[in-house]
């Protein structure tokens, strides 16, 4: 997919407000709202746009805990069990790392009881062999959105 200056203009300006309106990006740099559409349509096509949503403040809905979770898996299963985390809904992302564990979750928490819960059940599932859980204390910068 061919990210030109006009393309990461498009991105950059979804990305502060994906509810702005085609003809209201196309007025603000100066295009037509015809090629903005198409440029989209192109764009969500080749999977660099996967979709809409909102910000949420999590704190607010009262997920007042971060986790990271290192998990160590047995030779071989750790595809298998790093599909199983991800579905999980208080799991925001998971990660393949290089170092002494195999997979990093980070996931938000209402309570202790909830983040208790979810690690007792990573560390019941066959193939895992040990958990490490850190809390964030607070949280300085959490966005993902890049260009």
């Amino acid at each position: 997919m061919d990210l030109d200056e006009t393309n990461r203009k498009i991105l950059k300006h979804l990305l502060v407000d994906a509810r702005q309106s085609s003809r209201q990006i196309a007025h603000k740099l100066g295009i037509s709202t015809v090629t903005i559409i198409s440029r989209l349509r192109k764009l969500e096509q080749g999977k660099v746009i996967k979709g809409y949503s909102a910000r949420l403040d999590h704190e607010i809905l009262g997920y007042d805990i971060t986790a990271i979770i290192e998990v160590t898996t047995r030779k071989g299963k750790m595809l298998e069990i790093e599909d199983e985390l991800a579905k999980n809904e208080n799991v925001c992302a998971v990660y393949d790392i290089t170092g002494n564990t195999d997979t990093l979750v980070i996931g938000k928490f209402k309570n202790r009881n909830s983040l208790s819960d979810f690690v007792k059940n990573i560390s019941a599932v066959s193939n895992v062999e040990n958990t490490v859980t850190h809390i964030a204390l607070n949280t300085i910068k959490e966005d993902f959105r890049l260009l």
